[in-house]
C-alpha cells in the first residue's frame, strides 16, 4: 500500500482514481498530476515504484495544498465570515444552507432531521 501525503492510497486501484482519495485532488487534478509526472494513468498503485511514490511525495505538496493545510484553510475562511458577521457567516452558525438554497421543504442535509411539533 502506497502512503502518499499520509493517506494510505488503496492497492488495487488505478493510479489516478486512487490520487481522488486525497482531500483536495478529484479526477482533473489527479490525470494533470500523473501526466505531469510522466506516469503512465492505467498503472495500479501496487505496481508503483519507490521512485514514482517519492515523486508523488514531492510533487503534490510543492504545487497543491492538500489535506491538513486545506482543510485548516477551509476553515479560516468560514471562522472569518463567522467572526465578521456577514450573511453566510450566520448561515454557517445556524446550520442553514448558505448558498441561497430553499429552506421551507428541503435542506435536510444541513438541518438534520425533521423535529416534528405538535403531534399526539
Amino acid at each position: 500500500m502506497a502512503r502518499v501525503v499520509g493517506v494510505d492510497l488503496p492497492k488495487n486501484k488505478r493510479i489516478d482514481i486512487a490520487l481522488t482519495y486525497i482531500y483536495g485532488i478529484g479526477l482533473s487534478r489527479a490525470k494533470e498530476i500523473i501526466k505531469s509526472l510522466n506516469i503512465d494513468p492505467n498503472k495500479k498503485v501496487k505496481d508503483l515504484t519507490p521512485e514514482e511514490v517519492n515523486s508523488l511525495n514531492d510533487y503534490i505538496p510543492k504545487h497543491y495544498k492538500v489535506e491538513g493545510d486545506l482543510r485548516k484553510e477551509i476553515a479560516s475562511n468560514i471562522k472569518r465570515l463567522i467572526d465578521i458577521n456577514c450573511y453566510r457567516g450566520y448561515r454557517h452558525k445556524r446550520g442553514l444552507p448558505v448558498r441561497g438554497q430553499r429552506t421551507r421543504t428541503n435542506a435536510r442535509t444541513r438541518k438534520g432531521p425533521r423535529k416534528t411539533v405538535g403531534s399526539k
